[in-house]
């Protein structure tokens, strides 16, 4: 199977709405076995893992993809991979190492604002409301059409110091 093909697959049962969790994992499985490269597959087990609501195999997952090489592999998927592995760190209750990895994610256009608003979701998780609250103001500041001097001094107010 060629790369384009393997990727119009893993592509198309993502799309495929008929298809339960455990259905998708399964099939996902398959397809991680046929994957271009082993970071691929990884990824995307981990991701249909995720989705299940299976964290625990999901983290073993993109680590596994981590070790594999995603972000040499394959940038974008590696720059998604840091949100959804980081969330599922979050929901095992690893909040500090989510938190970490937020914080040292790269920009990326496949993430845009989204590590920003998962590390307030962190941030949040680990009782820090005042500082997830700042963050998740910083991150959609940029969109704004105006006030964006106002809005960077209410949400540096909130924690009284830079991030």
């Amino acid at each position: 199977m060629s790369n384009a093909e393997w990727e119009d697959r893993v592509a198309a049962l993502w799309a495929d709405e008929t298809v339960d969790d455990q259905q998708r994992i399964g099939r996902m499985e398959a397809l991680a076995d046929e994957a271009p490269h082993p970071a691929l597959g990884e990824f995307e087990l981990g991701g249909a893992f995720d989705s299940g609501g299976h964290e625990v195999e999901a983290d073993v997952h993109y680590a596994a993809a981590t070790a594999a090489g995603l972000d040499t592999v394959d940038p974008d998927r590696a720059a998604r991979m840091v949100v959804q592995h980081a969330s599922t760190l979050r929901n095992n209750g690893r909040i500090d190492e989510a938190i970490a990895m937020l914080r040292a994610a790269p920009e990326h256009p496949a993430t845009g604002a989204a590590p920003q608003v998962f590390l307030a979701l962190a941030l949040h998780s680990a009782g820090r409301t005042d500082e997830a609250l700042r963050v998740a103001i910083e991150a959609v500041e940029p969109s704004l059409p105006r006030y964006h001097r106002s809005v960077k001094a209410y949400a540096a107010a909130l924690t009284g110091h830079e991030l």
